[in-house]
């Protein structure tokens, strides 16, 4: 039987190469057509929206922005393109301050759609153009809509309870990141814009937490956001504004120079001007802290909120709090020097001659009254307005600071200085909430705020003696000042400047005490041993 040698089973390698690279260059071609293909159907005369990533897919992050749980840079928030506008100085009248930047350009991305488009003018606020009461089903679409953008802060049970005599729960919107229960009515506001709007930007002119609030949602909005400062406005301001990703115009040497400029730069460039004012669409942003604090805490009796000429957290949390429940009592509290709420809810209308001396101190809470729909919704349901001394703000920025740990300014501890002033009595026993909304205070008013809380609360106290200018007598004075356990803070001797007999000196002794009883204590033994004591009131 004859065998024959078989044939190859595989065909040669020269084919299956062959074969391989024929396959490779067809997924090249295909891949090539895949990418080719949009920019084929772009239309030169049109301009195709982006997709931006909504309020729910940017959380902040130490390095940036995270989108869907990746880190990215955070993109620059001004346009290249609109920098023109503001780089050469005979266009700002050489009153402005200009700072070395440098721009790096990107595609202009197109923002996302709005829930409602509000037409008006680019030259006037968008506040204005929206003036009705507050419904509860807005603040309800408000507080879904800023859910992922601002805090839901904590309402926490204080240890101020015990003292105090009732249940204190505070709600602490001063965690927010600008500082501010401003953010909400803020984000809801710039999320409301019409889309082309939100491209042209936005411009603000002033320092407060509004404006700061601005300069950050609209940079992480990807809005153009301009913020016009006098020059006279804190360093430490301009610096936070900046950070937050605006550019900062310093301008004039007042605040009415930099709205007038900025009104002007509005009106020629398309911007829009913002300013606090009670448009149903901010109230109903600040609204949420009152549907928050009825969420967080069971069986509210009472909330005390701050109040002032910029009620707006007063109105629209009143309008939630008692939609929910009617026998909640909003409580509202201002500063006895210009009680401008007081004054408008007598007269019917907002009150405008009232002004204050100490804007630094007391913040937002300083201003006029701004207008009819907060002054409206609080004179129908709001309980009750009581006013405050600035000496009982103090003592609650010193009890926040104390027994919180919580460093506030003025318009934060305002709600807390009427249950340290004993303003409210009936409380007593009850279940309270109180809105603890701005912790924007600079260091060194925070350090001249603490001192004098300090003289206020008896426990750091001064007092002039005479003794004798001999060996030994000022060790006698410490040796009291120690068996009364009484630190000292400072002390100075007088000799030159004395009107007593030759061989005197007058001490001046500043010392920390406990409280009003070691106090009491300290200037008795002291008067007991040196009748001469001079005891300085505060």
């Amino acid at each position: 039987m004859d065998m024959t040698t078989p044939g190859p089973l595989l065909p040669p390698y020269g084919v299956v190469v062959g074969v391989l690279l024929r396959l490779v260059a067809y997924l090249v071609a295909l891949l090539y057509s895949y990418a080719e293909q949009p920019f084929s159907k772009k239309d030169d005369n049109k301009i195709k929206k982006q997709d931006v990533p909504g309020l729910c897919d940017l959380h902040r992050c130490k390095d940036g922005l995270m989108r869907n749980g990746l880190i990215a840079q955070k993109p620059p928030s001004i346009n290249p393109e609109r920098l023109k506008d503001f780089g050469e100085e005979d266009y700002l009248n050489g009153d402005v301050k200009t700072w070395e930047m440098k721009i790096v350009s990107r595609n202009e991305e197109l923002l996302t759609d709005t829930l409602s488009h509000i037409p008006q003018s680019s030259s006037t606020t968008i506040l204005s153009s929206c003036n009705k009461l507050i419904r509860f089903e807005d603040i309800s679409a408000a507080a879904f809509k800023i859910q992922c953008g601002v805090q839901k802060t904590p309402c926490m049970y204080s240890r101020l309870s015990k003292q105090y005599g009732m249940d204190i729960y505070l709600k602490k919107e001063y965690l927010q990141y600008t500082g501010s229960v401003k953010e909400r009515g803020v984000l809801y506001l710039l999320t409301t814009l019409p889309q082309d709007q939100q491209r042209k930007g936005v411009i603000v002119a002033s320092d407060s937490n509004f404006s700061m609030a601005v300069a950050y949602h609209a940079s992480e909005l990807r809005i153009p956001v301009f913020v016009i400062m006098s020059t006279s406005t804190s360093p430490v301001r301009v610096k936070m504004c900046r950070e937050y990703g605006a550019m900062v115009i310093s301008y004039g040497t007042t605040a009415k120079d930099s709205q007038i400029h900025a009104r002007r730069l509005a009106q020629e460039n398309g911007y829009l001007y913002l300013e606090e004012e009670d448009s149903a669409v901010y109230l109903s942003g600040l609204g949420t802290v009152g549907l928050e604090v009825y969420e967080q805490v069971p069986k509210l009796d009472a909330v005390i909120f701050p109040a002032g000429g910029h009620c707006g957290l007063l109105a629209g949390s009143a309008a939630t709090l008692k939609y929910l429940n009617p026998h909640i009592s909003v409580i509202g509290v201002e500063s006895e020097s210009f009680p401008v709420l007081q004054h408008s809810l007598k007269a019917g209308h907002p009150a405008e001659d009232q002004a204050c001396n100490n804007h630094h101190f007391y913040g937002d809470v300083s201003g006029v009254c701004f207008g009819s729909n907060s002054l409206q919704l609080t004179g129908k349901l709001v309980d009750k307005v009581v006013a405050v001394r600035e000496e009982d703000i103090l003592i609650s920025m010193l009890r926040l600071l104390e027994y919180e740990r919580a460093t506030v300014d003025a318009e934060g501890a305002i709600g807390l200085a009427a249950l340290v002033a004993g303003k409210l009595p009936e409380l007593k026993g009850k279940r309270v909430a109180v809105v603890i909304c701005s912790g924007n205070l600079e260091l060194h008013l925070l350090q001249q705020c603490i001192a004098r809380a300090l003289t206020l609360d008896n426990t750091v106290c001064r007092f002039s003696l005479v003794i004798s200018d001999c060996p030994g007598d000022m060790s006698k004075l410490l040796e009291i000042l120690a068996r009364e356990e009484a630190r000292v803070l400072d002390i100075k001797q007088e000799r030159t400047f004395v009107t007593s007999e030759l061989f005197t000196v007058e001490v001046i002794c500043t010392v920390e005490t406990r409280d009003k009883i070691h106090t009491a204590q300290l200037r008795n033994a002291l008067l007991e041993r040196y009748p001469t004591t001079t005891w300085t009131q505060r």
